[in-house]
Formats: C-alpha cells, sequence, structure tokens
C-alpha cells in the first residue's frame, strides 16, 4: 500500500498547481455544449502523462536528457508554442459561445494542442523526470509499478474531474462572459510562463 499512496499524493501534488495542461483541458471542458466534445483533450492529456510518466519510471527520459542540447531544443520550442497557444486563445476568445458550429477548438485541434502541451512544456516535463523518475528509484518490481499505476491513475482522474468542473462553470455562464475572460486570462497565464521558460534557459548559459 505504501507505493500506491505515494504515487498518488505525489502525482497529485504535481499536478495540481495551475499550469498550461490544466488550464486548457478545463476551458475545452467549459467552452463546450456537450462534455462528450472535450474528451480528445482530456484523453489526449493523459496518454501523454502515462507516456512521460513510463518513461520517466523506466529511465529512458534520464538517459535522453543527458544531452543538453536536446533539452535545450526542448525548451526553445516549447517557447515558442506556448506563444502561439496564448495568441490563439486569446484571439479565440472573441468567438467564445454556446453554438458548437463556433467553437475555435475542433476534436483535431484538441488533440494537436493537448498534446502539444504536454509534451512540449519543458516543466512539466523535468517535474516527471526529476520528481517521479528519482522517486520511482526508491522501489522495484511488483511495487514500482503499483507506484508507476497510481501516479497514471491520478493524472487520468485530474483531467477528467477537471474538465467535469469546467462543464459546470460553462452551463452557469449562460451569455459566454465569463468564459471570454476565462480565455483572456488563460492566455497571459500562457505568455507568463513561456517567458519564464526562455528566461531559465538564458540562465543556463
Amino acid at each position: 500500500m505504501e507505493p500506491l499512496l505515494h504515487g498518488m499524493l505525489l502525482a497529485f501534488g504535481l499536478i495540481l498547481p495551475l499550469g498550461v495542461q490544466n488550464i486548457f483541458v478545463f476551458t475545452q471542458g467549459a467552452t463546450h455544449i456537450k462534455f462528450t466534445n472535450a474528451l480528445p483533450s482530456i484523453v489526449t492529456a493523459a496518454i501523454c502523462d502515462t507516456i512521460l510518466i513510463s518513461l520517466a519510471v523506466t529511465g529512458v527520459s534520464f538517459i535522453v536528457f543527458n544531452f543538453i542540447w536536446l533539452k535545450n531544443t526542448i525548451f526553445f520550442v516549447g517557447f515558442l508554442f506556448l506563444i502561439y497557444m496564448g495568441w490563439m486563445m486569446w484571439r479565440d476568445s472573441s468567438n467564445v459561445s454556446k453554438q458548437p458550429e463556433l467553437n475555435p477548438f475542433s476534436p483535431k485541434k484538441q488533440i494537436t494542442f493537448a498534446a502539444s502541451v504536454s509534451l512540449l512544456n519543458p516543466h512539466a516535463i523535468m517535474d516527471t523526470i526529476g520528481v517521479i523518475g528519482t522517486s520511482s528509484l526508491t522501489y522495484s518490481g511488483s511495487d514500482k509499478w503499483l507506484f508507476t499505476l497510481a501516479c497514471i491513475a491520478i493524472s487520468w482522474l485530474w483531467f477528467l474531474g477537471l474538465a467535469i468542473a469546467g462543464r459546470k462553470i460553462g452551463q452557469l455562464d449562460t451569455n459566454g462572459k465569463y468564459l471570454r475572460y476565462m480565455n483572456q486570462f488563460s492566455a497571459i497565464i500562457i505568455w507568463v510562463m513561456a517567458f519564464y521558460i526562455i528566461s531559465q534557459l538564458f540562465q543556463k548559459h
């Protein structure tokens, strides 16, 4: 039970703070008229987290991030993408509507954005490697897999719950006013994170 509880608490602690993944999944739950229309973003974000956690626990990510040029490339690409995503959310905030055909995030777009904010988010990757990967080293055999599955389960449940919470708020906002503010606020948070990432890259040199 110890590795199971450890994995659950650790994953919850890492995923709880406000981040790009959380913002994106929440807004998708809020802006879609049907909850099922937000499933592409939920499932994609959860699958990406599953991949990152698995790579961290098996040690693959430790090897990959030994290459400084690769780490710097991921940081820079992540910065560019977050700038772009922030601009898209700010621009599309004026199009938020209860009419599904006006919703700017199609299933394909949701999958692309959710995968990008998960796999091109340097700090999410570093947290997974540095915290979950390192913590998994204390376990072996079935205990390690219990720890891993607990982390993955919390990730899936969290994104599902986040989208449900967003949907509830979306239902209360009948004229879309708060959803527009939410998108604009999300864009600002994403831009702040982007510049924080690039500042970290320059501090390394």
